[in-house]
């Protein structure tokens, strides 16, 4: 099974993932607007195991439906490289698309927070679109 490893700027932090990824996704909330200084968050999710390398801070956001995500930045170069989702942190993590720097990776499958997104920003064609978080 091939592996992929996302990191940030600097390298200080990465993490090694097996295989494809399960979904692939862009999120518009602003919440993500805010966390990643972008337009929206490009997202992929991995099962578990996963390998990290380096030294992590962390923040916690309590979603719109209660779920708490825990983000994992650098401390040196502040670039977010993947977050958990509190009680699946054995089955799930979702790793910044941007984190690969790998422009052949696989486009996004849906979009969340529709509502959010910037009227400039063009999705793929066949991209579910949600107008909010569908869970």
């Amino acid at each position: 099974m091939a592996s992929r490893t996302a990191s940030c700027s600097c390298g200080q932090l990465s993490i090694e993932v097996e295989g494809e990824p399960g979904g692939v996704g862009v999120c518009h909330c602003l919440a993500c607007q805010r966390r990643t200084g972008s337009v929206f968050a490009a997202l992929a999710g991995f099962s578990t195991p996963y390998k990290v390398t380096g030294t992590a801070t962390e923040y916690v956001r309590t979603g719109d439906h209660g779920a708490r995500f825990r983000f994992r930045f650098c401390p040196v170069c502040g670039s977010t490289v993947f977050h958990t989702e509190e009680g699946y942190e054995d089955r799930f993590v979702a790793v910044a698309v941007g984190a690969f720097a790998d422009p052949s990776f696989p486009p996004p499958q849906d979009s969340v927070y529709d509502c959010r997104r910037h009227p400039w920003v063009q999705l793929p064609a066949g991209v579910i679109v949600y107008d909010k978080d569908p869970t």
